[in-house]
């Protein structure tokens, strides 16, 4: 059975707490596990959720800030300590190359993995060889270049039981119609496209730091489950726009207006000890699922629509 979730490794912004660690997000989607933003102490988080290297496939950071970059060094050395077998691809922006650098060779280790750079140096989609959905990148509003992620996976197709049933199709002709797209019955052809329809694709958005831009809409737009900054509440709106972030009540109105499902809010500055006004902010603006990340949770993806 196929498993989709987002296991939450840190939810701190500039300042780990002693109740959250810094950034990190990994999203098991089937047989792929994408890291997002590997703050400090990552790996002792992974360990923490029980989840392995061997299972990350591809990282994602979205801007080189310390709280989304700086657990990276050990998860690049534990992936080769790890000997993990695939190439794992590593996406961040290319303007920060020589940060990238430092952080994949701060220290000396011995290589056995293979992790092949892709560098983002524009909004649009990205490489991701042998991936079972499409993974873009969007520029996003923050001091510093910032991208944020979305993984859209194909639409699908389905055939309608209650269709089938109308017409007297079972068994054997069932597979000849899901095979061939027709089959000959009573005389007349019938088709797949007049018993099934087309079963919308899942999608996963990941907005972190930025203030309030067009890539944000972007990103949201029909995601099953957004994760998405919420740094500040919106009486400290002013801070939050100096300094390039967002609100619980701007992520909730963008979410709104997206149709988005699952409302992740996460990357909490330490000036909120209690979050309740976070939750409290975005129901106000979003009256689907919201979730108030907290370290080590799993967060299911919601199931297909």
């Amino acid at each position: 059975m196929s498993q989709r979730e987002l296991v939450v490794l840190g939810t701190a912004s500039q300042v780990p707490t002693r109740h959250r660690n810094h950034n990190g997000y990994l999203l098991r989607w089937d047989g792929e596990g994408l890291l997002f933003d590997p703050g400090e102490g990552t790996q002792r988080q992974m360990l923490h959720a029980g989840v392995s290297a061997t299972g990350i496939t591809r990282i994602a950071v979205s801007h080189f800030h310390g709280d989304h970059c700086l657990g990276l060094p050990g998860i690049v050395q534990r992936i080769n300590l790890d000997r993990v077998p695939h190439p794992v691809d590593a996406y961040y922006p290319a303007s920060g190359q020589e940060f990238f650098d430092r952080l994949r060779h701060a220290s000396a280790y011995h290589a056995t993995a293979e992790i092949r750079e892709r560098p983002v140096t524009a909004t649009g989609p990205l490489e991701a060889p042998g991936a079972p959905f499409a993974l873009g990148a969007v520029r996003l509003s923050h001091p510093v270049e910032s991208f944020g992620y979305r993984l859209t996976e194909p639409d699908g197709f389905r055939l309608r039981p209650e269709k089938l049933r109308e017409l007297g199709l079972r068994g054997p002709a069932v597979g000849v119609l899901q095979r061939e797209g027709r089959i000959e019955l009573d005389g007349r052809t019938v088709t797949a496209e007049q018993v099934g329809e087309v079963r919308p694709g899942q999608r996963f958005a990941f907005v972190m730091d930025t203030r309030l831009c067009d890539g944000v809409h972007e990103l949201a737009e029909g995601a099953d489950l957004l994760a998405i900054e919420a740094t500040f509440l919106d009486r400290d709106a002013g801070l939050a726009e100096e300094h390039g972030h967002l609100t619980a009540a701007q992520a909730a109105r963008v979410a709104a207006g997206a149709g988005v499902r699952t409302l992740v809010l996460t990357h909490f500055s330490q000036r909120y000890p209690d979050l309740a006004g976070h939750l409290a902010e975005a129901r106000a603006h979003f009256d689907g699922e919201i979730v108030v990340a907290e370290d080590l949770a799993r967060i299911p993806v919601p199931p297909r629509r």
